[in-house]
C-alpha cells in the first residue's frame, strides 16, 4: 500500500516541481514582479517534496530491497545494477533533490529584487527537477517491467 502511495504521490510532486520550476523560468526571464502566487507555488513544491520523502523513507524500510540488503549485506546490493539504483542511488538523489528545493526556497526569501528571487528558485529547482527525472523508475510507472 505505501509504495502505491509512493508512486502516486510522486505523479503530484513530479508536476508541482515542474510547475514551479517552469514558473520561476518565465519570472526571470521575463522579469516579473515576485507575488504572492510565486511564493505559494514554490512553498507547495517545497511541502509536497518533504511529504514524498517521509512516504518514501517509510516505503524503504519495509521494501523488499531493503531486507535482502539486510540479509546479504551491502556488498551484494553494491554488485547488482538494479539492486544498487533502488537501494542507493535513488534514495539518495531523491534527498539531494529536496535539498536543493529547501535551499532553494531558504535562499529566495534573503533576496532583494523579484528578480534575484526567481533566479535562486529557478537554479535550485532545476537541480531538482533534474535529479527526480534521472532518477523516476521509468520502466516501472510506464508499465514496463
Amino acid at each position: 500500500m505505501i509504495k502505491l502511495i509512493h508512486s502516486y504521490w510522486a505523479i503530484i510532486v513530479l508536476t508541482i516541481i515542474v510547475l514551479a520550476t517552469v514558473n520561476a523560468l518565465v519570472g526571470y526571464f521575463s522579469k516579473k514582479e515576485f507575488k504572492d502566487k510565486d511564493l505559494r507555488i514554490s512553498l507547495f513544491a517545497l511541502i509536497t517534496t518533504h511529504i514524498q520523502v517521509l512516504i518514501g523513507l517509510g516505503y524503504y524500510f519495509m521494501s523488499p530491497v531493503y531486507q535482502t540488503m539486510k540479509a546479504n549485506g551491502m556488498g551484494y546490493i553494491m554488485k547488482d545494477a538494479e539492486l544498487r539504483k533502488q537501494a542507493v542511488e535513488h534514495p539518495i538523489m531523491m534527498i539531494l533533490a529536496v535539498v536543493f528545493i529547501t535551499i532553494g526556497f531558504s535562499k529566495h526569501k534573503k533576496k532583494e529584487s523579484d528578480n534575484d528571487k526567481f533566479k535562486t528558485i529557478t537554479m535550485f529547482y532545476t537541480l531538482a527537477l533534474i535529479f527526480v527525472l534521472a532518477m523516476i523508475p521509468w520502466s516501472t510507472w510506464l508499465g514496463l517491467s
